[in-house]
Formats: C-alpha cells, structure tokens, sequence
C-alpha cells in the first residue's frame, strides 16, 4: 500500500512541479527562493496525503500551502535576505524589450505587500476566478477584489513612472 501512495505522490510531484514553480517565482522573485518555497509546499503535502486521497482539491490544498508559506515568509523579515538597495540599470530600446518588460515586472511585482502580490498573481497569472484566489489565500472574494485592485493600481502607477523617465532619457539623451 506505501508503494502505491509513493508512486501517486511522485506521479502528482511531477505533473505540477513547474507550474507550482513558475507560481512561487512569480511570487518571490527569486528562482532558488521559488524552488525552497515548492519544496516546503510538497513536503507539507505528503505529509497530509493520507488524508488528501480521493480528495478532488490537492491543487487547491498545495496551492494554498505555497501561499500561505509565502505570506508567512514575508512576515519574518529574517526568512529570506532583503536587498538593501537596486543598482540603476541603462532603459535603452532595443530587440529585447519583451525581456525588459517581463524583469520590469518581475520587479514590480517584488515591491508590492505580500498580500497583493499574491492576489494578482492568482487572478492575473494562475488565472483563477476570484472564488477559487480567496479560497486560495483564505480570505472573503471581498478581500481578493480590493488586494488584486490595489496592486494593479500600484503597478500600474510604477508603469506610469517608469514610462515618463524612459521619455525623458530618451528626448534629452
């Protein structure tokens, strides 16, 4: 019976492993981050999953985990490292601007609370229904509406920002 649950618990670890991971980097920043984030999320998965099977919601259960191991994470200040200051880095146009746009967000997305960060990237990213995020991250669909909105209106706001000073580079450079 072990050897059955082992090769469901490997079976599930293997199919959901780098959507799992593209979620917690997304939501730290930092892919060794993301992986420990992942890894602490199924370890606490196997732990339960004796009374997970048969369960229809495991995605929803690790999904879960790993946000909440995430907004935990960010209470503790002394968790992860926190980086003092940002090198300024040259905003030229060039080939690569989806790559730039795609850090820029990265970026964005690592100043907002961890609350937010983790609304939008459920709704925007995971593409979850409202429903299914505040189920996710254990609050009313109420909360989820005002975090997602929140942190949109912050990023869009840094977009703005970053925008303006790009022109302004680009008409007195």
């Amino acid at each position: 019976m072990r050897d059955r649950e082992d090769e469901e618990v490997t079976a599930f670890v293997r199919a959901r492993y780098g959507p799992l991971l593209r979620t917690a980097y997304l939501l730290c920043g930092d892919r060794g981050k993301a992986e420990d984030l992942v890894q602490t999320a199924l370890a606490k998965t196997v732990v339960a999953w004796p009374r997970l099977q048969g369960a229809e919601g495991i995605d929803r259960y690790v999904q879960r985990i790993l946000v909440n191991t995430y907004v935990t994470s960010r209470r503790r200040r002394s968790w992860w490292e926190q980086p003092l200051g940002r090198l300024v880095e040259s905003r030229a146009r060039d080939e690569y601007v989806g790559v730039e746009q795609r850090d820029w967000l990265r970026r964005a997305l690592e100043g907002l609370p961890a609350r937010q960060r983790a609304a939008v990237v459920l709704r925007f990213y995971e593409d979850l229904s409202e429903q299914e995020a505040s189920h996710a991250l254990g609050c009313s669909v109420g909360t989820v509406k005002s975090l997602s909105s929140r942190g949109l209106q912050t990023l869009r706001k840094r977009w703005v920002e970053v925008d303006t000073v790009a022109e302004h580079e680009v008409r007195y450079a």
